[in-house]
């Protein structure tokens, strides 16, 4: 049977739901709060959340855990069947990694203008020039999406005066 629109929507709504929990572990960590869940067949194979910071490495990507994770899984790098969900649009290395894993398609939270590579900045996701392209959906729950990083950057700002305030009266003491 043929999936609707409706069908479509609410199985987009629920899987990135998912990768909102995910992205609330990172905030919980001091991480910018990026989700991403991988699925094959209906189920949740690969999860992740970015933690770069905990992990002191730069490639600790919500995205690249996932893959990893769901490689483990269906024994293969090759996720040829699986559908990627992140909360945020992947960065130039993240989508390399989505490409080279031959994911198929990638459902976007929020976009990125600062480091976008699905459609913003750059367009690796669909570039026509490498073997493989992925088919990209945008906007799926972008409010709760962007909400969750506005949040994460305000208390940011917030620490960051607070830290500046605090060195300043300690230096007048």
């Amino acid at each position: 049977m043929k999936k609707t629109f409706d069908d479509i929507e609410k199985e987009h709504n629920y899987y990135m739901k998912e990768a909102l929990k995910q992205a609330r572990k990172a905030h919980v960590l001091g991480e910018v709060p990026i989700g991403c869940v991988i699925v094959y067949d209906g189920e949740i194979i690969g999860r992740g959340y970015n933690r770069r910071n905990t992990d002191k490495s730069v490639l600790c990507h919500a995205e690249i855990s996932a893959i990893k994770k769901a490689g483990k899984v269906i024994k293969d790098w090759r996720l040829e069947d699986c559908t990627l969900y992140v909360t945020l649009e992947p960065c130039q290395m993240c989508a390399g990694a989505i490409v080279q894993a031959r994911i198929p398609k990638v459902v976007i939270g929020a976009l990125s203008r600062k480091s976008g590579c699905g459609g913003t900045i750059l367009n690796i996701l669909e570039n026509p020039d490498f073997n493989h392209q992925c088919e990209v959906v945008r906007g799926v729950m972008e409010d709760e999406c962007s909400a969750i990083l506005k949040k994460f950057f305000l208390e940011l700002r917030i620490r960051n005066k607070l830290k500046k305030e605090e060195l300043r009266s300690e230096k007048q003491e």
